[in-house]
């Protein structure tokens, strides 16, 4: 959940504003009441970057699924009979 701060708050608590990004999670600044931007940390960015430049092979191999034994092995029964 981003908390939203309003930009000379941002400004003048820049310190507090930045602690929170690290440890909260990105943080949004509003200018005139509407969100402008969003602030995050290193952290935060380099996984949003990774995500946005990986491959399928990539993706799959980091997936909570990679390495599961799984039994792929196809149905050999035949079709069914079906009347039209």
């Amino acid at each position: 959940m981003y908390y939203i701060w309003q930009l000379q708050e941002a400004k003048a608590k820049l310190s507090q504003f930045v602690q929170d990004a690290l440890s909260k999670g990105p943080q949004q600044i509003s200018v005139r009441g509407v969100v402008a931007g969003i602030f995050l940390s290193k952290k935060d960015y380099d996984k949003l970057v990774k995500a946005k430049n990986q491959n399928l092979v990539e993706l799959m191999q980091a997936s909570p699924l990679h390495g599961l034994d799984l039994d792929l092995n196809r149905d050999q029964s035949g079709l069914r009979d079906i009347e039209l």
